[in-house]
């Protein structure tokens, strides 16, 4: 059996605060294979979920049973939330868990394939030396009586709900290919305080946090790629009493924030590139708004929009070669394009009488963006080259401000269909909509960041 060691430490977003989890790959069959298969296909349409089996978390130690509890259910809301598998209820098993174990030989799939189980997810949790956790996880194809998954967890007591995170994006990954969002957070403006400030919160609306307090207008917030720092937008006072929007960062590893510009008129719209090292924004120092990309190390600015009007709302492609914008240049706002390292844009929407707000899909297939039809603003995506506009949402209030999940499956916005303008969260078909915060005034411009990057530490050597 292979086996392979790695010490690897999550950067999570609470200050200072980082995750330390040791994985053992038990087995690897998954990860050896030349061609790895991804069970769940993504970006189509699913005619029939995936259904999965996932008994309740085995221990031996009843003074676990509680944390288990914990992360079993955590667990289980994150593969909910993905709407990609239907998880059957305990009442439909057959098998004597008392009895079964979780490793391969140690129970019967026929247990579960009569009951329509077509993946099935056994675990258990003891507790190590110095009350660290260990948690033991093995994930089979349950036609073919294959272990697609296993690995061992080590975390502290008090971080079991990210080990569980952890562990369902794992599951996620193994499945369809793509890395899952459960320790992903969404930034955002709100006015519960009574003035405008950038709250984040878990991918799934919970754990909120104040990030800023001005006591004044901060808005448009952006992630940079590594997700530890938000730039943002706020108005502030310059010398002699001159109003201005000034562009800021803020660090999670530091708990700093700093200036990055603060040019007359507006410094606003900031979007990093994917490689972090420069940021898109507009300003307006020069008399009417205009694209440009800041060098994040110098503090240099390219000029890269030239109109007579105004172009605003930058968003990157993932490869970093494009850009999607927001221009007035014919009349009403529009989306258009254009390549990083040329002058010429490229228009893609003309129907509504303003569209704004592009986001670009991490899978470099769809962007989506707010238009006004009807005297309404609604969701939209369509293709890179403008064509295929589909409309996602209708007839439920002002929906605006879309921006894709870091793997591509869900678009976050904002909606007054309640009355207050709040945070939503839906699949990119428009489907499984799900309100995310409440409680907090008003709240615009949602922003996904991406899973923190796992990095690894004294690996050692693969042994048999």
């Amino acid at each position: 059996m292979v086996r392979f060691k790695i010490f690897s430490y999550l950067r999570l977003f609470d200050l200072n605060l980082y995750l330390y989890i040791l994985c053992f790959f038990l087995t690897s069959t998954w990860q050896t294979q030349a061609a790895p298969v991804f069970y769940i296909p993504v970006g189509t349409a699913q005619v029939k979920k995936a259904v999965l089996a996932f008994p309740e978390i085995q221990t031996s130690n009843p003074s676990l049973k509680p944390i288990a509890k914990t992360v079993f259910e955590t667990v289980t809301r994150d593969l909910i939330f993905m709407d990609l598998l239907q998880i059957l209820k305990p009442s439909a098993f057959v098998e004597d868990t008392k009895v079964a174990g979780i490793t391969p030989g140690t129970f019967k799939f026929q247990d579960w394939t009569q009951v329509g189980a077509e993946l099935i997810l056994k675990s258990s949790i003891s507790v190590e030396p110095n009350q660290v956790l260990s948690f033991e996880t093995h994930l089979y194809d349950a036609v073919s009586t294959k272990q697609i998954l296993g690995r061992k967890y080590l975390a502290p007591m008090k971080e079991m709900k990210n080990l569980a995170h952890t562990f369902a994006n794992d599951v996620i990954q193994t499945l369809t290919g793509l890395p899952g969002i459960f320790l992903t957070k969404i930034a955002m403006t709100c006015d519960r305080t009574g003035k405008k400030e950038i709250y984040i919160m878990n991918f799934d609306g919970s754990e909120v946090k104040q990030v800023t307090h001005h006591r004044s207008i901060a808005f448009a917030p952006a992630w940079s790629p590594d997700s530890t720092r938000i730039a943002y937008s706020l108005y502030t006072k310059h010398p002699n009493n001159i109003k201005n929007i000034d562009l800021y960062e803020f660090n999670f590893i530091t708990h700093s924030i700093r200036l990055l510009s603060d040019r007359r008129g507006i410094n606003s719209g900031a979007a990093y590139s994917p490689d972090g090292s420069s940021l898109a924004l507009t300003l307006s120092f020069k008399g009417n708004p205009e694209i440009f990309v800041m060098d994040l190390k110098k503090r240099s600015i390219q000029q890269l929009t030239r109109s007579l009007s105004f172009d605003v709302d930058p968003a990157w492609s993932p490869d970093g070669k494009n850009l999607a914008f927001v221009s007035s240049r014919t009349g009403s706002p529009m989306i258009y394009t254009m390549k990083r390292d040329q002058k010429e844009a490229q228009r893609l929407t003309y129907a509504g009488v303003y569209n704004a707000t592009p986001s670009w899909s991490s899978q470099n297939n769809k962007i989506a963006f707010a238009g006004v039809v009807d005297k309404i603003f609604d969701i939209f995506i369509m293709n890179p080259d403008g064509t295929h506009i589909e409309r996602l949402t209708k007839g439920q209030g002002n929906n605006e401000d879309p921006h894709f999940s870091p793997d591509g499956n869900f678009i976050t916005f904002s909606s007054n269909r309640t009355g207050q303008k709040n945070i939503y969260v839906m699949n990119t078909d428009g489907t499984y909509i799900k309100r995310l915060t409440y409680g907090l005034g008003n709240c615009v411009a949602p922003k996904w960041s991406n899973p923190p990057v796992p990095q690894a530490s004294n690996p050692q050597t693969p042994s048999q």
